[in-house]
């Protein structure tokens, strides 16, 4: 009896065990190959617990989403001889489900060992040996991971479609000590250079920038001159143009004084011309006599009187008046 309990309990033992190694489960982001007696089955799972026959089929999980391949200690032979390696070279990659199965059949379920790890190793060395250490440390390092993808992706279309390289980042080398304190040596220098360049920039430009100052300084300066200038001209022609008026206005006004005046002589002479006439003459002439308080006697009173604006019918009158005025009084 004992022994057949002991019989059950070792087959309910390997039972278990051959179901615990007939389940399996594939994770997200993967999908599952499957081997019987070393030959890749067509079969391709999806995430998830799958079944598969214990002993006779083993599976391997293949990952299909982004993954970083770190490529560590790549040697690197230089043009001129100088051996350096690169310590770290990460390579971002991602292998399309679809094309899981020629991929693992091709290049195996390890297929980034030789389509990653090994191209990089190539890809590196065939770089360094045609440049020297200056450019491969110092030149041409910003350019190795952009060239280092472009060429493992061309490669990659050809061999192996469906696995595509995002990016690829390559850290500094690592170069002999002598040569790495040469090239310090030389950074500090060249940053040296490159800050009295700057120190030389900024003072020059400081320099451009007080030029410009006065530059405009001195332009304001002769604007406000010049407009001080045109003002005074401007002053100086109105002054010019009220004075020219002022003296267009005396003109005028003498102008006209004078045209009235002549116009009044003209009137005048006019006037006289009709007035003067030899009756009102004489009309004047004895006014002028009648007002004298003095009276002269004789014959040659007349005498004194001009006769060439008097008729002699007037003088003989003025006789006969002054002989009958002489008789009353006797």
């Amino acid at each position: 009896m004992i022994n057949q309990n002991i019989v059950g309990v070792t087959l309910l033992i390997g039972l278990a065990s051959v179901f615990n190694f007939a389940i399996h489960r594939i994770d997200e982001g993967h999908v599952g190959v499957y081997f019987r007696g070393g030959a890749l089955l067509p079969h391709v799972s999806n995430p998830g617990f799958h079944m598969m026959i214990p002993l006779l089929t083993t599976y391997r999980s293949v990952q299909v989403t982004l993954q970083t391949d770190e490529v560590k200690n790549v040697p690197c032979g230089t043009s001129g001889g100088v051996m350096i390696y690169f310590d770290r070279i990460e390579v971002v990659n991602i292998l399309d489900s679809n094309a899981v199965y020629n991929m693992v059949r091709n290049f195996t379920a390890d297929y980034d060992r030789t389509l990653i790890f090994n191209k990089v190793h190539h890809e590196l060395n065939q770089f360094c040996s045609v440049h020297n250490l200056h450019e491969v440390y110092i030149d041409l390092f910003d350019q190795i991971d952009e060239n280092l993808k472009t060429a493992l992706q061309r490669d990659l279309n050809e061999l192996a479609p469906g696995l595509n390289i995002q990016a690829v980042r390559v850290t500094k080398p690592k170069i002999p000590e002598a040569i790495r304190k040469n090239y310090e040596l030389m950074e500090a220098e060249k940053t040296k250079l490159l800050i009295s360049v700057q120190h030389q920039k900024v003072v020059e430009k400081d320099a451009e920038t007080d030029r410009k100052k006065a530059i405009i300084e001195a332009e304001k300066e002769s604007e406000v001159a010049q407009i001080h200038y045109n003002q005074k001209v401007m002053e100086k022609e109105s002054l010019q143009r009220i004075a020219l008026i002022e003296d267009e206005m005396h003109l005028a006004k003498g102008k006209s004084r004078s045209d009235a005046d002549f116009y009044q002589m003209q009137r005048q002479a006019e006037a006289n011309k009709l007035l003067l006439t030899k009756e009102f003459l004489e009309l004047k002439k004895y006014e002028s006599l009648s007002t004298n308080s003095k009276i002269y006697y004789g014959q040659d009173i007349p005498k004194m009187f001009s006769m060439g604006s008097c008729s002699d019918s007037t003088i003989e009158n003025y006789n006969d008046k002054n002989k009958k005025l002489q008789e009353t009084n006797k």
